[in-house]
């Protein structure tokens, strides 16, 4: 087939856009600027227009677009008019899931993290929301294995589509529910199709609304709390690692640090114990060595370390910042700095009390403008909110080495080159952080 993927640049659409290239089909996309992906793909040989434009539409068979995509997008409409079949990504999923074992992972939090734990320890292709480490890519394809490991997205309700064989649910704690309008019961019923679709079922008894399904289904259950024990955090080769046992199965060691990757790490341990022998699982876990942009060490020396993260939802900074402060005193720092760039006005405005909260532990605290995503801008007086910190409130970031400049109306405010300095965003603080912006 000829498949043309409007929105390629995004994280989710690229995957599906690579899997489809590694199957053999002809693959050409499109998006409103140039990206490390768009220039990725362009690698592998898939053809990709910057900005949208009508001529990308030519012959091909299908057209897929994200979830963002507008109606009156030029392309829809071209490939409307050329008869093209014209799909959301969620519609596609059922055509190029259909034929998979699917080991589908969903939640508001640890998604990204327990696919690619996931796909550490099982054999198999695999999509992922973020770029594994261990193989440089969100994408892995095994043609000798009918087994697809999968982050299924709620934020579109395309999880339902998954085809899965085995439910992984971390949590279900509601988030993008600009989607659902609001409809907590339509949030939760999607889960509920999600979950009962799938004859294989791992879910996190002591998530609040998981457990109330207890009984209900069947489904093989882990009590965090219970479950796994003696959690210390070690560093190897200067890397963090969480140590756990988990039930009678022993101890584990996995990349990264917190309670938060024990319960992702068990999780997918349940998930491929269905077929594999623990002591290989034992064995292969270790070979996981964390996702880009989640406690992403990207610079480091003897007396600075700076971390990337993609966190943007205040349950995932505040896990994350227990794991900044157990490493900071592992590596002997006394100063913590996060740099935070809010995401979107809608999720900042529904959840700014736990955002205020979730710094708790920086000694610093650095705020730039809110990456809208599309949405209209909304007034939101961060300097009052978040007078308590040490607030610095900022237009960008620039890096040099392992120094960070922190910019405001043009002037470079401070230095920062000590201590352990964080960033946390899904836009383009990634890029800044780096000092590839």
């Amino acid at each position: 087939m000829k498949i043309h993927f409007i929105g390629i640049g995004g994280i989710g659409i690229s995957g599906l856009a690579q899997y489809m290239h590694f199957q053999g089909h002809e693959v050409s996309g499109s998006d409103i600027s140039d990206t490390v992906i768009t220039q990725k793909l362009r690698k592998l040989g898939i053809t990709v227009t910057v900005p949208h434009n009508a001529s990308a539409i030519t012959n091909q068979d299908l057209v897929v677009h994200s979830a963002i995509i507008r109606p009156d997008n030029p392309e829809i409409i071209e490939a409307k008019a050329k008869g093209i079949e014209v799909l959301a990504r969620r519609e596609a999923l059922l055509q190029i899931l259909n034929t998979s074992k699917v080991y589908a992972v969903a939640g508001a939090h640890g998604k990204s993290t327990t696919t690619a734990i996931l796909t550490a320890i099982m054999e198999g292709s695999a999509i992922i929301g973020a770029e594994s480490k261990a193989f440089g890519s969100n994408v892995r394809y095994a043609p000798q294995s009918d087994v697809m490991i999968f982050e299924a997205d709620e934020s579109d309700g395309s999880f339902i589509n998954s085809n899965p064989h085995c439910a992984i649910v971390i949590n279900a704690e509601p988030e993008h529910m600009e989607y659902y309008d609001y409809n907590y019961e339509l949030f939760y019923d999607s889960y509920r199709t999600f979950i009962s679709s799938a004859p294989c079922r791992v879910l996190n008894a002591e998530d609040k609304f998981l457990s109330t399904l207890i009984g209900k289904i069947d489904a093989i259950w882990l009590y965090p709390s219970r479950d796994i024990t003696n959690i210390e955090y070690i560093l190897i080769n200067d890397e963090p690692h969480t140590r756990f046992t988990f039930k009678n199965f022993g101890s584990f060691d996995v990349w990264g640090f917190g309670k938060h990757i024990a319960l992702d790490a068990a999780l997918a341990i349940l998930a491929a114990n269905e077929s594999m022998d623990i002591e290989e699982i034992r064995k292969n876990i270790l070979t996981f060595k964390g996702i880009k942009k989640r406690f992403d060490i990207v610079g480091t020396q003897e007396d600075t370390v700076i971390i990337d993260d993609y966190g943007h939802h205040p349950t995932e900074i505040k896990a994350t910042f227990e794991s900044v402060r157990e490493y900071a005193l592992l590596k002997g720092f006394d100063k913590i700095t996060a740099i935070w760039q809010p995401h979107k006005y809608s999720r900042t405005i529904d959840n700014l009390e736990e955002f205020i909260n979730c710094f708790e532990g920086a000694q610093e605290l650095i705020i730039l403008p809110v990456w809208a995503a599309g949405e209209a801008s909304r007034d939101i007086d961060f300097k009052e909110k978040f007078k308590r910190y040490n607030l610095t409130m900022a237009d960008k970031i620039t890096r040099a080495n392992n120094t960070i400049t922190i910019i405001k109306d043009k002037e470079a405010l401070k230095t920062l080159d000590k201590g352990l300095i964080i960033g946390f965003g899904a836009g383009d603080l990634t890029y800044q952080i780096r000092g590839t912006a």
